[in-house]
């Protein structure tokens, strides 16, 4: 096997993991809720807070007034692939994000 089929068959294997994240004000208390299809790009999303070009405008403000050690980014659930297999990625995640709204409580979507 040639090292591009080698590669390829590697990628393939990489487990990629969909779930929900928030990204908590400290301060404020504010929860921003997301979702993303591989939690991987998650780094992204602080890159992106963190050099300005965030979608999110409220967001994007408190994060460059207060600055990243006011917030707290977690996962808060990796989806099981089953559940995927089963509903389809995006009504899996906006299933699961749904309940983690309700459970938090007063949310703001980021998706």
């Amino acid at each position: 096997m040639d090292q591009r089929k080698i590669l390829k068959e590697q990628y393939k294997e990489i487990k990629i993991e969909a779930g929900i994240y928030t990204i908590t004000n400290k301060q404020t208390g504010d929860i921003y809720i997301g979702s993303l299809n591989n939690l991987k790009r998650l780094n992204g999303i602080i890159f992106q807070l963190n050099s300005g070009t965030h979608m999110h405008k409220n967001l994007q403000q408190a994060w460059k007034e207060q600055g990243e050690s006011a917030f707290e980014c977690v996962v808060r659930e990796i989806l099981k692939e089953e559940v995927i297999e089963e509903q389809g990625m995006k009504e899996a995640l906006e299933k699961t994000q749904e309940k983690w709204s309700s459970q938090l409580g007063h949310t703001i979507s980021l998706n």
